[in-house]
């Protein structure tokens, strides 16, 4: 369809109206006769506006007639119609033949790399193991291998469950969906241990099946088995279990930061100056002086690739570089101020990275002085349960 309406504006096309009761049984025949329409707006119920390629409006007539709708050419579009306008202007046709000319070539290039993860997620070098498989701005459509690209990346990663490729006009869309990281589950029949995946000391332990290895009060490191996977009765010996069982420890949560006792604040000023630039493919024209009229400051660059239609980009994108005047001010903290600035956000870190607050139960604070700051370290102490299943292996 996409190459139809693009021929169709070289070959010409033409803006129509259609009026009728049985508008909805023109469309239906011109999608029967494989008749390309599009830019389909409705004005009434029984009114709607198309485009439809110049060699088409013969047949659409037909149909029109037996449909007993009426036509009407609202305006003609497309080269032919461009031409003739302009036939006397040789530059504007030479420049029109060469534009023409580009966006035929460049139609055979890949100018954008789309990538759609599923549910916005995000995949970590995605973009560069994609290049480096074979898929990057400039490629040849032709040269490009679907088949050995998803391959390839899906050797090399592991967090990646599906990865599909489509080509769609200059636009190469690649869409994947991210695997989840499944807990190593071990079925109920099989024999078990529970140990810690935590550091901590245990303060409750009850075994539903199988023996406690640890008490209250006990220290306990990841990997320790907590509970056994076996039980021994008096008359039935030793037998082997899933172990199960409730296990409460209390465990540690520690950040740790320097403050400086002398540092500098960066502070915008809301000043700004903007600056532009053109890019083909990989070479770029400044239409700026490279020098800032800031001292200091920061730079966002923001590309915007110019396309024709939704899929059809060309190699040619606009760059809009922003500068952002930042002051400097120089701050000095005594001893005090630079311990309760270390705590207040060491704590708000760990307060966002704990998500029981009732849990917490102790904090601890501990400074240690050097030459140019103080070293902080914030522990919160905090109730969780714990432990996981690890099969038992004979």
């Amino acid at each position: 369809m996409f190459i139809k309406i693009l021929l169709s504006y070289f070959l010409g096309y033409l803006k129509i109206s259609v009026e009728g009761y049985f508008v909805e049984r023109f469309i239906n025949i011109c999608k029967n006769e494989k008749i390309a329409i599009w830019n389909l707006k409705r004005s009434k119920s029984i009114s709607l506006q198309i485009n439809v390629a110049l060699q088409d409006f013969k047949k659409i007539c037909k149909i029109a007639k037996k449909t007993k709708c009426k036509i009407k050419v609202e305006s003609k579009r497309g080269v032919p119609f461009l031409l003739n306008k302009y036939k006397k202007r040789k530059v504007f046709l030479i420049l029109l033949i060469l534009v023409i000319f580009f966006i035929m070539l460049s139609s055979n290039f890949v100018w954008n790399v789309e990538i759609d993860v599923e549910e916005g997620q995000e995949l970590e070098n995605i973009l560069e193991d994609i290049e480096n498989a074979g898929l990057k701005v400039g490629k040849l459509k032709s040269q490009v291998d679907k088949k050995e690209i998803i391959n390839e990346i899906r050797y090399k990663r592991d967090d990646i469950a599906w990865m599909g490729i489509e080509l769609k006009g200059t636009n190469a869309i690649v869409r994947i969906v991210k695997s989840t990281e499944k807990p190593n589950i071990i079925d109920e029949n099989e024999y078990c241990n529970v140990v810690s995946d935590k550091v901590g000391i245990v303060t409750k332990i009850s075994a539903q099946t199988g023996t406690a290895n640890v008490k209250a009060g006990d220290t306990i490191n990841i990997g320790t088995i907590l509970i056994n996977g076996w039980m021994e009765g008096k008359y039935t010996g030793i037998r082997y279990v899933h172990a199960k069982g409730e296990i409460e420890a209390k465990v540690w949560h520690t950040k740790n930061k320097k403050i400086t006792y002398n540092t500098i604040q960066r502070q915008e000023t809301g000043n700004t100056e903007n600056k532009y630039a053109i890019k083909f493919n990989n070479f770029k024209i400044n239409f700026y002086k490279t020098i800032s009229k800031f001292k200091i400051y920061d730079t966002i660059e923001t590309e915007n690739k110019i396309k024709i239609f939704s899929n059809f980009y060309l190699p040619i994108s606009l760059v809009k570089v922003t500068n952002k005047e930042i002051n400097e001010i120089k701050k000095t903290y005594n001893i005090d101020e630079a311990k309760n600035i270390g705590i207040q956000e060491l704590e708000q870190q760990l307060e966002q990275e704990i998500q029981d607050k009732d849990k917490i139960v102790n904090k601890i604070i501990n400074t240690y002085e050097q030459e140019d700051g103080i070293d902080v370290y914030v522990t919160y102490e905090v109730l969780e349960s714990i432990g996981t299943n690890e099969k038992i292996v004979y």
